[in-house]
């Protein structure tokens, strides 16, 4: 991953040494059909801190559906880690990921920290991507690279979420900078969008009117599926703003009939987590009609 030229005045000095164990995250997961027509995880390679557990077969409305949750021993990402995640889902497999705990970025003095992923989906696969929020402490400096390769007959719902920071010990958008970038390709090379966000609370608010306001969090769900299920889909989301929960919600087409792309704020990280499973769980009524079950009580 090149380093985008707004991150330049961060890149150095390292904190530490880029090839320190722990300090360079590997995880490849990949889902196939076995012989019985069940999608399993047949490829699985990782290096610390970054470990997954095997796959779960608990979903009472889809039980065929195998869970994974990314799990990280090395606690909050720090200074000089570089982390790379390869999900890939062969024909007709599908998947749900999600992760152990929310990412939290610890305070910066040098460096910064880095997620690449890269997310490949053949024909007719379908994944559902939940990880859990993420959470920019004081000083902060984070990318996060994702590149999505997709089959046009394949359906991806990919959701992340950011916390303006740890508001309950006094940070409200105190960190440096996130950008945050997001691209979406078919097989043959064909670019269907890209999207970037770069974020710097101390150089330009971010509680003004047409940012963040008095939100807290902003979460972002790409649903990259066929122009006929993305018209339903379309149909069946109407935007909001609740004063009462103080929660908001926006959807909008993406380009090159790749998809949709939805917008949600919040104050409470489970209220945001609560409207993104409603909109996955649309999301696979769609396709599998099937609904997504209620979240167990210890997550």
């Amino acid at each position: 991953m090149n380093i985008p030229h707004e991150m330049l005045a961060y890149a150095t000095p390292a904190r530490m040494p880029i090839g320190t164990p722990g300090k360079t995250g590997y995880l490849r997961l990949g889902f196939e059909l076995d012989t019985d027509g069940r999608s399993v995880m047949r490829h699985w390679e990782r290096r610390a801190p970054l470990i997954v557990q095997q796959e779960l077969y608990f979903d009472r409305e889809w039980p065929e559906l195998p869970c994974v949750y990314i799990l990280s021993s090395g606690g909050p990402n720090v200074e000089g880690d570089r982390y790379r995640q390869h999900i890939s889902v062969a024909q007709n497999a599908y998947a749900h990921i999600a992760t152990g705990a929310a990412t939290k970025l610890a305070s910066m003095q040098n460096n910064y920290s880095s997620l690449a992923q890269h997310i490949t989906l053949d024909a007719g696969a379908y994944l559902e991507y939940l990880p859990e929020p993420v959470i920019p402490c004081r000083n902060t400096r984070y990318i996060s690279d994702t590149e999505i390769v997709i089959d046009s007959t394949a359906t991806l719902f990919y959701a992340e979420s950011y916390l303006c920071g740890r508001k309950y010990h006094g940070e409200d958008f105190d960190y440096d900078i996130l950008s945050l970038r997001t691209r979406a390709s078919r097989h043959d090379g064909e670019e269907l969008f890209c999207e970037k966000m770069i974020i710097e609370p101390k150089r330009r608010g971010v509680r003004e009117i047409g940012a963040m306001a008095d939100y807290d969090i902003f979460a972002t769900a790409l649903i990259l599926t066929p122009p006929e299920i993305a018209n339903r889909i379309y149909a069946l989301i109407n935007p909001y703003i609740d004063r009462m929960t103080h929660t908001a919600l926006g959807i909008t087409r993406l380009p090159n009939d790749c998809g949709l792309i939805c917008r949600v704020m919040g104050r409470e990280s489970g209220d945001v987590k609560r409207i993104l499973r409603q909109l996955c769980s649309t999301v696979r009524e769609q396709l599998k009609h099937r609904p997504m079950p209620d979240e167990f009580p210890w997550r």
